[in-house]
Parts: C-alpha cells; structure tokens; sequence
C-alpha cells in the first residue's frame, strides 16, 4: 500500500512538474524572437532569460563633453600627422635629376643624338636664356626653356600643319642656297616645325609639318610601312600589264623597288594620268621607277600621306590638321 501511494504521489508530483514547465515554456520567446533589448511585454530577453530573476540592465556612463578648443587641438594635431612633407632622402649614385639635353633635342626630333651633341658643340643650343657648351647638362624638359637657334623646343605642346607644297619649293626649313624653302611657309611661329618626310624640289603636293619627333620618326621609318599616294602625269600608250609589273618589282640601281598599287585615273589620247601608292621613301622613287618601267613623269602630285588627304586644299596653303587626322596618323603608327 505503501508503495502505491509513493508511486501516485511521485506521479502527480511528475504531472505538475511537467504542466509547469509548459507554462513556462509557453512564457519564453522563440529563438527567432529573442533579442537583446526589451520584448513587446516589457520583459529583458537579453541571453535568452526573462522574468523576475533577470538582472536589471546595467546604464551607460554619458563620457563628459569635450570642450572645443580641445576638439580643435585633436582637429590640428591630425592635420600635421597627415599633412608632413615628404621626406628627402639622399640620392644614390647614377640618380640624377632630369634627362640629358641631347636626348631631350633627340625625341623632339631634332636628329640623332650625336647630331644634337654637335648643336651643344656649336654653341646653338640654350637653356633658360643661357648658352650650353658642355655635354653633360640635364633638363627638366617641363620646367627649362630649351631653344636651338633662338627657337624653342616644345616638348609637351605639339602642332600638326598639312602644306601643299608648291613646285620648286626645296624640302627643307632652311636653304643655305637662299632659295625658297618650307620654312618660309612658317617663318612667323615661335615654336620650331620640322617636315616629315621629302619632296623632290618638282613635286608638288602634301607634306607634313609638326614638332611631335616620334611621330615624325615613325612615319618615316619603313618599319611602319605608311602608304604615300602620287598622281603621274605620263605619256602612252600605258600597257595592261604595266600594273602588274611595278606590283612584282623593277630593279633599279640601289636594289629592286615595288609598287603597292597603281591604276589609270585618266586618259585623254597619249596623255595619261596614273596613280601609285608605295610604302617606302628612297631619293625619287616614284619618278625612277615608273622612268624604268619606260614612262619618264612630267608631273608628279602627292595626294595622300597615310589616311591624311589633300584633297581640295590650293597650292601653297599651310593648314592645321584637326584633331580628327592626329589620332588616324597616331593609330597608324601604334601610337
């Protein structure tokens, strides 16, 4: 009997334990609902734990407020950290400052740069007023003034001019001979222009003027292989086959030379007017080769160096080049 009743007791003993952890389950929140402030009933939820034995939740200290001529002290203190110059350290052997005048006067293409030393050796190169007569000067090319013959060397401003050359024109700046020159088309500008490229004394047509050495020495250079277009004034009858004979090659006396294009433009009786295209620049090209093929030239017009055209432009007229004609002749070099 004994037994039974210990056994009920424990019984409703284990029945009232377990309705009374259901009500207090029922009183927790959900794990999703728990948070670190105070529930919707005003209960602390912090760790999970709520009712009456949850410790009351401690008040922050307000921190005192600062004065402002301390948060300007702060303020000026970080502003010296941040705002230190930079530190000049020592420089080490072979660092020097600047670039060496004749390669300076060499990219801004003035010729090679033992040619340039030869200007420093003739006393026509100047630096900021005065005249340099050693070879080891270094420039700021940015900063020094730099001119060859009272002209300046532009190093960053550059200018790009399309002449029409006339007949008898020497292509040169300067003639010692007096005769007139291409440099007499731009004798008014301060900043001095080299021609890129020739043109026989007889030709006519286009040539460029600018002061931008790579681009110059690019453009000449038969590495980059630029295309110039010539019209020929010629006499007939002009063979069908005359094409394809300048396309293979004609030998001339300094090695065979070789047409990229040709076509017949006009023919008015014997008198014919052709056009070839060819990439490369030796002395009278044009006329020595179509003289070899047996069709000497009476006139010869260049009308295209690269994408840049004559096209309309009257003869003797110098013309700035938009901007347009710059980027086609950087992008045909890789520049």
């Amino acid at each position: 009997m004994r037994s039974s009743g210990r056994n009920s007791s424990r019984t409703t003993r284990g029945a009232g334990n377990s309705r009374d952890e259901k009500q207090q389950r029922a009183g927790r929140p959900r794990p999703e609902e728990r948070g670190y402030g105070k529930t919707a009933g005003g209960k602390s939820g912090a760790g999970g734990k709520g009712g009456k034995g949850a410790p009351p939740a401690r008040k922050k200290r307000a921190s005192p407020a600062r004065s402002r001529e301390y948060e300007a002290q702060i303020e000026e203190r970080n502003r010296e950290r941040h705002d230190k110059p930079a530190l000049r350290l020592p420089k080490t052997f072979g660092d020097q400052e600047g670039e060496r005048l004749q390669k300076v006067l060499a990219r801004a293409g003035l010729g090679s740069r033992r040619a340039c030393e030869e200007l420093i050796d003739q006393a026509r190169v100047e630096v900021n007023g005065k005249i340099v007569t050693s070879q080891g000067r270094r420039v700021d090319p940015e900063k020094d003034e730099i001119k060859v013959d009272g002209l300046t060397v532009a190093a960053q401003s550059y200018l790009f001019f399309a002449l029409n050359k006339p007949a008898g024109v020497v292509s040169s700046m300067e003639d010692p001979e007096g005769r007139q020159c291409l440099g007499d088309y731009v004798q008014n500008r301060e900043t001095r222009l080299f021609h890129v490229g020739r043109l026989d004394t007889e030709t006519e047509g286009l040539i460029l003027l600018t002061n931008h050495g790579e681009l110059a020495h690019r453009l000449t250079h038969p590495k980059y292989g630029v295309t110039k277009t010539y019209l020929a004034a010629i006499q007939g009858p002009v063979p069908r086959d005359l094409g394809k004979r300048l396309k293979e090659g004609v030998e001339l006396e300094d090695g065979y030379a070789r047409a990229d294009h040709f076509r017949v433009v006009q023919n008015t009786g014997k008198n014919y007017l052709v056009e070839v295209s060819l990439h490369e620049g030796r002395k009278h090209i044009v006329r020595r080769l179509l003289a070899e093929a047996g069709f000497p030239v009476d006139k010869l017009v260049r009308v295209r160096f690269g994408p840049i055209a004559l096209g309309d432009q009257k003869s003797g007229w110098l013309r700035r080049m938009t901007n347009t004609e710059v980027g086609q002749l950087m992008r045909e070099v890789g520049l």
